[in-house]
């Protein structure tokens, strides 16, 4: 099996290196690179991620802490809620954002979209049906 981390690091070396695209499993979706504080570290990680466009612009994106699908939520979800900011490159522009976790139908409309455009989340959420709810995060650009 492929270690995690060797992963996400040539992830994150491709995204780099073609200005925010990538190929294997991730081919043609819209990636991010999500650079957040461990909560109980103080490391930096970067984590890549596929996102869903804000309506209204390029100000906002949501992602989806689905875990591939595994019963608990991953690390970088509980390091965002606890800092409430974080650091997204997007292309080949690095910025701030402001995190805020959508509930109620405000997550579900955003998830079923998701799902809709990249079928693999439907998986995700069938595996975690009765077990988890997959959380989804705005993350949207401060000002400086």
């Amino acid at each position: 099996m492929t270690d995690p981390k060797d992963f996400n690091e040539r992830t994150i070396a491709e995204f780099r290196a073609n200005g925010g695209q990538v190929g294997g499993p991730f081919a043609g979706a819209p990636m991010v690179l999500l650079h957040h504080i461990g909560r109980k570290s103080g490391t930096e990680f970067i984590t890549p991620m596929m996102y869903l466009p804000a309506d209204g612009g390029e100000d906002a994106v949501h992602v989806f802490a689905s875990n591939g699908g595994a019963p608990g939520n991953p690390s970088w979800y509980y390091n965002l809620t606890a800092a409430g900011n974080a650091r997204l490159e997007r292309g080949t522009e690095t910025f701030s954002v402001s995190v805020r976790e959508l509930i109620g139908g405000e997550r579900d409309v955003m998830y079923a979209e998701q799902a809709r455009r990249f079928p693999g989340f439907a998986g995700y959420e069938e595996q975690t049906r009765g077990v988890r709810t997959i959380p989804v995060l705005e993350l949207r650009r401060t000002t400086p």
